[in-house]
């Protein structure tokens, strides 16, 4: 693949050196270790529909991705992280509460459509624990969890917002359905350039204006909208595919969820784009001197879709099955974590809150307790005691339930009892097998879920024969 000039005029070759310079400078020092007595800070980064073997690191094998292997060369890599939610705004939730996302109503949409719905300002939020420990918060990218003129990233404890306030903008109008939705704070606006270049510019900028005050910590959450669709790629087919897309009729099912569009390549364009702008942002944080105090965290929303890699798993985006909720989790902890160690202790999105929160000096609220942990302990390498994850998906009423190595899972009408270490790709079914297991994970599961919120008429999304061939089996 040729080195690509972006809008900011960096190569991809220019980032590779400068994230590979900061690896070696974290083996040289294990652990960059932090400054003492100064509260961490905190580099949240998420990608949008990334599948678990989407980076080289993870095993994909027709692309490379050398900036977030890098990362995970120099923290933890994770190998049963999970999304709290098979989709995206489902999984934010669980994020930005520490909490089932089940147990709020903008949970329960998957992913949120409902205009009325969205996260209740007030709630105690990862920002707003953290604004009370005296960090300064900032949320760059996408939000999805509500829209003006009640609901928004100003209104649930961000300091700044700049991004999209919906589920995914077209790369280079910044459009959805035929509208903008481009924001900085809740002023609508107007840029030119590809949408992840822009949310890195916006990124640097926001870690330049932090180092004029550099014993006040920060949150910043830069949530990426790559690499959901459109598929759209930083090069002339990208910016064609933009043009034609922006001719279709508003409303139709070829906008920019085009099911007619996309390739291996065009998606191969995309990651790589992510990855080496997440190198410009990384290579800002050492040059202005913050990289030893600043814990950098990578994941995804949700499992892939139609372009990922999800080996060894089967599944994908709006399912159960591993692929639809096992993600990249990757941490560099200063300090906490040795460079490249990997931990196969279960993680989930819902656990960022908890720990970032107890590392910051604070505590959970009494009045809405954690459903997430802290999970420091992992990350310094130690054993965690065992835990019991659930999930729920009301499109094809899929249960699941992870205990150990085993995992209960309801699709349909169908049940399942799979070891997911020894049979990652959940083929053999050992219900019959191990009956007393799988009667008590499945009891496990319905006294979980009798504590958690419902709504029939909720949305959930699901795909359909007439979308991709390999659904022809889900009839039920």
């Amino acid at each position: 693949m040729t080195d690509k000039k972006t809008f900011t005029g960096i190569t991809r070759r220019d980032a590779m050196a400068g994230a590979l310079g900061t690896a070696a400078m974290a083996f040289a020092v294990p652990g960059l270790a932090h400054t003492p007595g100064r509260k961490p800070n905190f580099l949240f980064i998420m990608a949008d529909d990334l599948g678990y073997a989407d980076l080289s690191c993870y095993g994909r094998r027709d692309y490379t991705t050398p900036v977030l292997d890098s990362l995970a060369a120099q923290g933890m890599k994770f190998t049963h992280g999970y999304a709290n939610s098979a989709v995206c705004s489902s999984t934010r939730v669980g994020l930005i509460t520490g909490r089932y996302q089940y147990r709020l109503p903008v949970g329960l949409e998957e992913p949120l459509e409902n205009p009325d719905l969205g996260l209740e300002p007030g709630l105690p939020t990862l920002p707003s624990l953290l604004k009370a420990q005296g960090y300064h918060t900032a949320l760059v990218g996408k939000w999805h969890l509500g829209r003006l003129p009640n609901f928004g990233p100003l209104k649930s404890g961000y300091d700044e917002f700049w991004g999209n306030r919906g589920g995914g903008v077209d790369y280079y109008t910044h459009r959805v359905g035929g509208n903008e939705d481009l924001w900085d704070g809740e002023v609508q606006i107007e840029e030119v350039g590809y949408y992840t270049d822009l949310l890195a510019d916006r990124s640097i900028r926001y870690l330049e204006d932090r180092a004029a005050q550099p014993d006040k910590p920060w949150l910043l959450s830069l949530h990426f909208t790559a690499p959901h669709w459109p598929w759209e790629a930083n090069d002339a087919l990208g910016r064609s595919e933009s043009a034609r897309l922006a001719e279709l009729p508003s409303g139709s099912d070829l906008d920019i969820v085009h099911f007619d569009g996309g390739t291996q390549e065009t998606y191969a364009g995309m990651v790589t784009s992510m990855d080496m702008n997440i190198g410009r942002i990384l290579n800002r944080v050492a040059e202005l001197g913050m990289e030893q105090d600043t814990v950098v965290v990578f994941t995804s929303d949700n499992g892939g879709e139609r372009f990922s890699d999800t080996w060894p798993f089967s599944g994908r985006k709006t399912e159960l099955l591993e692929g639809g909720i096992r993600v990249p989790f990757i941490v560099k902890w200063p300090g906490l974590t040795a460079p490249g160690s990997t931990s196969e202790a279960p993680a989930m999105s819902m656990d960022f809150l908890p720990t970032f929160l107890a590392a910051a000096g604070g505590s959970a609220p009494s009045a809405t307790p954690f459903d997430g942990i802290d999970f420091r302990p992992a990350l310094a390498g130690r054993a965690m005691p065992e835990r019991t994850l659930f999930w729920r998906y009301w499109n094809k009423d899929q249960k699941a339930v992870r205990r150990g190595r085993h995992k209960y899972l309801k699709m349909g009408s169908n049940e399942f009892l799979f070891d997911v270490v020894a049979d990652p790709l959940e083929r053999g079914n050992l219900k019959d097998r191990m009956p007393e297991l799988f009667a008590e994970l499945k009891q496990a599961h319905a006294e979980w879920n009798a504590d958690m919120l419902f709504d029939p008429n909720a949305r959930s999304y699901g795909f359909e024969p007439r979308m991709f061939p390999d659904r022809y089996d889900w009839n039920e």
